[in-house]
């Protein structure tokens, strides 16, 4: 973990923009760091996914509208410094990515944080041990 996934109207972006926005919050949250100067996430486990939305109703209706919603997805136990640090730079993220967008129509960007426990989750991963092993 993390993992982001990414909801957007499809009039707000294409495909090549919103791959640019996955690689540039993947950045984001692989240079997050605690109190300690430690990694917050672990490389291996970094997540970015953006899903179209081809059908989707906003606000009053103007075909202008747009919106993006991110859902940031991680494992429990971190501090809220930290949550908030790594909510605060994607955001920010995001933001510079839409500012254009957001100059010229209606557009709404948010962003949530949500923790889990790790005994509802299940993971089948060899990513961690070939990261570590290619940087051997």
């Amino acid at each position: 973990m993390p993992h982001l996934t990414l909801e957007y109207s499809a009039n707000l972006a294409d495909a090549s923009s919103m791959a640019q926005l996955c690689e540039t919050l993947a950045q984001v949250l692989d240079a997050q760091r605690d109190e300690n100067g430690a990694r917050v996430f672990p490389r291996g486990g970094i997540r970015t996914r953006a899903l179209r939305c081809e059908q989707y109703f906003i606000a009053d209706g103007d075909p202008g509208n747009a919106f993006l919603h991110g859902c940031l997805k991680i494992g429990a136990g971190r501090s809220q410094a930290v949550r908030r640090a790594t909510g605060d730079a994607l955001f920010d993220a995001i933001k510079q990515h839409f500012a254009l967008a957001f100059a010229s129509q209606g557009l709404a960007l948010s962003l949530e944080i949500v923790e889990f426990s790790e005994e509802g989750a299940w993971k089948h991963n060899n990513l961690h041990a070939r990261l570590k092993n290619a940087s051997s």
